[in-house]
């Protein structure tokens, strides 16, 4: 699995790269807790966002945000974090922006302020009888990751027959275990860990069927980077950076190269789901 990831970090790096100017000409206007410095907090949600062993952080999310940072004459400092964690370091000010497939959400949008969309993020139910409603979900029990933009509208409809994780793995873990019956996470992170680390043996992993009762379902979710909400220079440099990164293709070339439909880099218009 490690080589496997470095061998898609070093891919994306390569996509990534841009061209500045030496380091004694390079300046930047961009506002930043650290000056100089983008601090990124991300969590373990591959192939966006991958901690690594010595603490820093791979995957398409970091290399997009490394790549307007090195543009933007900015130097990056990982954090890895718990996905719960990742949005509170940024309203703590902690970390100038949080990485790992964040959806953009209208409850977001009010405390923090989120790119232009990177990709698509679609939800999914991993079940081995291939469960592909929210009805399906209604008798068993059911698990997800705390934070995500549609644990609300879950806990509406299981109550306490649904079970919080503190990130994917913890998640995993009780999925095979047999724990829990059920597991709702994220599309692109079940297919790429199954796809290329052996996980979820025995898993459906479907996109459920259109329910108004979780609107990620109706309407895919677009993924963005969270940022210091009112901070108008790293808003407008992280969304230039993003815009010419997908007119030049790199973030489908990403996609493709992550073993994702090349569709996942279509957003479309920006919007947020609820």
């Amino acid at each position: 699995m490690k080589k496997l990831l470095m061998s898609v970090a070093v891919l994306l790096a390569t996509h990534f790269s841009v061209a500045v100017a030496s380091a004694q000409d390079c300046t930047t206007q961009v506002k930043t807790i650290t000056p100089g410095t983008l601090i990124v907090a991300g969590y373990d949600y591959a192939p966006f966002s991958v901690p690594k062993p010595d603490g820093s952080l791979g995957g398409i999310d970091f290399d997009i945000v490394a790549a307007v940072a090195e543009e933007n004459c900015l130097k990056v400092m990982p954090m890895a974090v718990d996905p719960s964690a990742a949005v509170q370091a940024v309203v703590a000010g902690k970390a100038d922006v949080a990485i790992g497939g964040w959806n953009r959400t209208e409850s977001r949008a009010k405390v923090l302020d989120i790119s232009t969309p990177m990709y698509l993020d679609p939800t999914a139910i991993f079940s081995k009888e291939g469960i592909d409603t929210i009805k399906g979900l209604e008798d068993k029990t059911v698990g997800t990751v705390s934070g995500y933009l549609f644990v609300p509208q879950l806990q509406a409809i299981l109550g306490d027959k649904l079970k919080l994780y503190p990130n994917t793995v913890a998640l995993a873990q009780d999925l095979d275990a047999g724990r829990i019956d059920v597991a709702v996470d994220g599309y692109t992170y079940g297919i790429y860990s199954q796809k290329n680390s052996g996980a979820y043996k025995g898993i459906q992993i479907k996109i459920p069927q259109p329910d108004e009762r979780v609107g990620s379902t109706v309407r895919p979710p677009q993924a963005g980077v969270l940022y210091t909400k009112g901070n108008e220079s790293l808003g407008k440099a992280l969304d230039a950076g993003i815009e010419r990164l997908r007119k030049e293709g790199k973030i489908k070339d990403a996609v493709v190269a992550a073993g994702f439909d090349p569709a996942l880099a279509e957003v479309g218009e920006p919007y947020f789901v609820k």
